[in-house]
């Protein structure tokens, strides 16, 4: 085939090309996308020239022994983060976002300020009864569930988990200031751009029938 011939053939099937490249490679490469972003959870690391690994959540080397204590860096038995991430084709274009209001600070890093209100101290109790494995008191000062007469060190001692959310409950600050270390999840990515340019030159040659 000729300059000429190719020519007359793009010609021909213009109107194919294009709407490919408005309507049917935005859904195409937003799936994809979405797909590659939401595979990094589970790699637990960002993908781009690479696999650039996650700094690792404290809770999975807390000793913790609860479900929670088995999900990956930024999952959850909800996995929020994970199933947040969402495309939105468009013409000639998509958008690729997540749009919770603590994506960015997980994506990028960064600084969270939080007031501590009564609620936040009784979810803390509620966390360190559960990380700690130790039953909660009755209004009466007694704990649901134990014996009488059972031992007291046949509790289970504190991990690094329970004491965290211990701290948390009695702290006597207003304000927290925590620092959330980068785990980036979405973003320009080497692997996900070649990987939407062999689609892409496969969907162009399928019409052209080269």
């Amino acid at each position: 085939m000729d300059i000429k011939e190719y020519s007359k053939l793009i010609k021909a099937k213009r109107k194919e090309l294009d709407g490919l490249m408005k309507r049917k490679m935005p859904v195409i490469a937003g799936r994809m996308a979405k797909d590659h972003f939401q595979d990094n959870f589970r790699r637990e690391g960002f993908v781009n020239g690479g696999l650039h690994p996650w700094p690792k959540a404290k809770r999975l080397s807390s000793g913790r022994t609860d479900a929670a204590g088995s999900y990956g860096t930024l999952l959850s038995g909800r996995n929020h983060l994970f199933s947040s991430v969402k495309y939105m084709p468009g013409e000639y274009r998509v958008r690729v976002a997540n749009e919770l209001v603590y994506a960015p600070v997980n994506n990028w890093g960064g600084e969270v300020h939080p007031t501590v209100t009564p609620q936040m101290r009784r979810f803390a109790w509620a966390k360190y009864y559960q990380a700690s494995g130790k039953a909660k008191k009755t209004a009466t000062g007694k704990r649901k569930g134990k014996k009488k007469g059972s031992a007291a060190n046949n509790e289970p001692q504190e991990n690094q988990e329970a004491l965290k959310w211990k701290r948390l409950a009695l702290t006597k600050k207003k304000k927290l200031r925590i620092k959330i270390p980068q785990r980036q999840f979405i973003g320009e990515s080497r692997e996900l751009s070649e990987k939407i340019d062999r689609k892409m030159e496969n969907e162009i040659r399928n019409i052209l029938n080269l």
